[in-house]
């Protein structure tokens, strides 16, 4: 596919995901899990929709996720991750445009529940998350947009 194009993982125009707000709700945006199409523009596209803001891809849902920095990613933040736990067992997160080392303690506190962190820029962290889902592994994504 090329770069751009709905299911390529890629970067996008505003042609592809038009204006977006930003919404926070306890309701995923999608009530099952989904390759991530498009990234950029400070969103995502997905399932036929995009979304302005970071994501929380979970294999019950997707959800809008407030992260908008590596120094708000903690438990509380990934709250969601927590409790799925019995669902996920590799947690990629994306961090953006930055490369950022995860705190030892929300590593073993992953770990205690059986949850393998691993930690890319955003980028790779979608390619890495579509071909996850794809092989039907137990993935989990906590995508930060990026501009």
């Amino acid at each position: 596919m090329l770069p751009g194009q709905p299911g390529s993982g890629d970067r996008f125009s505003e042609a592809i995901m038009p204006n977006q707000a930003t919404t926070s709700s306890d309701a995923p945006h999608l009530p099952r899990s989904a390759p991530i199409e498009a990234y950029g523009k400070g969103g995502f596209a997905f399932a036929d929709m995009s979304h302005r803001g970071s994501l929380l891809c979970l294999p019950d849902g997707i959800w809008a996720w407030p992260v908008t920095k590596l120094t708000e990613i903690d438990e509380y933040s990934l709250d969601r991750v927590f409790k799925a736990a019995n669902s996920i067992d590799t947690l990629i997160v994306g961090t953006g445009t930055d490369v950022w080392l995860p705190p030892r303690g929300l590593r073993e506190a992953l770990r205690a529940v059986h949850v393998v962190l691993d930690a890319m820029q955003t980028g790779p962290a979608i390619r890495t998350y579509n071909i996850m889902l794809g092989e039907r592994r137990r993935v989990a994504a906590a995508l930060i947009a990026v501009p």
